[in-house]
């Protein structure tokens, strides 16, 4: 960094040391791993989401390199909730990814994009008898059941289809992940998996069924989890089922062991592959099981990035920061919104950084007063025309956009290195409405 850029504010120069990825030049501005996001912005404008093909490849090579490093064979099932675009699946299927689903529709996703059947796993609260009917005649490698009411009536759809369904029961461990309210599952409170103490009664119900083959265990105790404390609890809780279970003559052979590794959105510290892996080494490589992990948000989250541009900066007074409006919204990226969630955000021109600091507001164009990126954020000066990144948006960010306000889709971009290509292209207006019918039989005249 040179003289032709202001000093960073501090809380700046914090981000950007837990976010390797992300460097301000000042020539070219602001870089995403290799990529000019100055580049992108000019030939794609805004709003954009941007996945960097480089910082995937590498978070999952990071991954699969703790486990062997450990001397583990894990299979990494990749959430596809955080992000189900073809163009995602088909590069981490390349990687030898397996997939995590929750729903048919993803089910055929990633099937479509080849990722071997036998490496899929399909969790979920509320599989639909279609669901696992498809499931079922696909022969995915396993499903989790999540009670013992999905057990019996996927045993009659199995039966029904003439197939084995291979299962994993989802067990509730009711250990607090310390994580958000709206992020947990692992709480006895929480509506996901089986009760701790109903475990081992519901494990031998698999096994008297008809065309159930139980290979163990599932365990998912939230999201967003940086600690590997929540992880050893659960993990030791997981360990005592186990040995129950065989102790009384079952066969335990899987665990899958979920996922809800942590990204640092602000400062705070990332889960670290090399410590799960260490932990699972500890606790339960003994057990000679299968392991598989469901990772998510933690490979796609900082992979992914929204570009959006100022469109007015509105000056409401000297106690007031200026409200810059900027062309995303809520119906963009929902988590701001939803989750109180804190994005990074920075100007991406290099001019930008010329600026002085200064707190302001980040708000976008939606008629919600909840449309908020950022409260007194602390920035280089923004100014209507300059456009901005909203980091760590590759998990939960397009996947759960809306066209509330008649606002169409915003255009996805993949780069790697200084290439990059259209994965979907931007929404038209008249897309909006080109599947809505008005019933034939409204009268002509009122």
């Amino acid at each position: 960094m040179t003289s032709l850029i202001q000093p960073l504010h501090p809380n700046v120069q914090s981000f950007l040391k837990t976010h390797p990825d992300i460097t301000i030049d000042p020539k070219d501005g602001l870089l995403f791993g290799t990529t000019s996001l100055k580049i992108i912005a000019e030939q794609y404008g805004s709003p954009s989401w941007i996945i960097n093909s480089d910082i995937l490849k590498s978070r999952y090579e990071r991954l699969n390199q703790a486990f062997k490093n450990k001397q583990l064979d894990v299979s990494i099932h990749y959430a596809m909730k955080a992000n189900g675009h073809l163009a995602i699946l088909d590069l981490l299927a390349k990687e030898g990814a397996g997939a995590d689903i929750v729903s048919g529709g993803e089910l055929k996703r990633a099937l479509k994009t080849n990722i071997p059947a036998s490496k899929i796993c399909f969790s979920g609260v509320g599989k639909t008898e279609d669901e696992l009917r498809l499931a079922v005649e696909t022969e995915i490698g396993q499903i989790n059941v999540e009670s013992r009411e999905e057990l019996h009536q996927l045993s009659k759809i199995a039966q029904k289809v003439g197939k084995n369904a291979a299962i994993c029961l989802r067990i509730n461990p009711d250990v607090d992940a310390k994580t958000h309210h709206k992020i947990t599952t692992g709480l006895a409170e929480n509506k996901f998996g089986i009760a701790y103490q109903q475990a081992i009664t519901v494990y031998k119900e698999a096994y008297q069924l008809p065309n159930i083959t139980p290979l163990g265990f599932d365990v998912h105790i939230g999201s967003q989890i940086s600690s590997t404390t929540p992880y050893r609890q659960a993990f030791l809780r997981m360990v005592d089922l186990i040995k129950a279970a065989r102790t009384q003559g079952y066969d335990v052979t899987t665990l899958d062991c979920g996922g809800g590794f942590g990204i640092s959105y602000q400062n705070e510290p990332e889960a670290n592959p090399e410590d799960i892996a260490a932990l699972m080494k500890e606790v339960l490589a003994p057990l000679d099981l299968k392991l598989g992990i469901e990772p998510g948000r933690w490979l796609i989250g900082p992979s992914g990035l929204l570009i959006s541009k100022v469109l007015i900066r509105k000056d409401n007074g000297p106690n007031t920061p200026p409200f810059i409006i900027i062309d995303a919204a809520m119906n963009d990226l929902i988590r701001p919104a939803m989750y109180e969630a804190w994005h990074g955000i920075l100007p991406i021109s290099p001019e930008a950084y010329l600026r002085p600091s200064e707190a302001l507001h980040i708000d976008g164009p939606v008629c919600e007063s909840g449309d908020v990126f950022a409260r007194d954020r602390i920035l280089p000066s923004l100014q209507p025309g300059d456009y901005i990144a909203i980091f760590d948006a590759g998990a939960y960010g397009s996947v759960m956009s809306s066209t509330y306000n008649a606002r169409p889709l915003a255009a996805q971009i993949m780069t790697k290195g200084s290439q990059s290509a259209i994965i979907q292209p931007r929404q038209t207006i008249e897309d909006l409405w080109k599947n809505e019918l008005v019933p034939s039989w409204y009268p002509n005249n009122i």
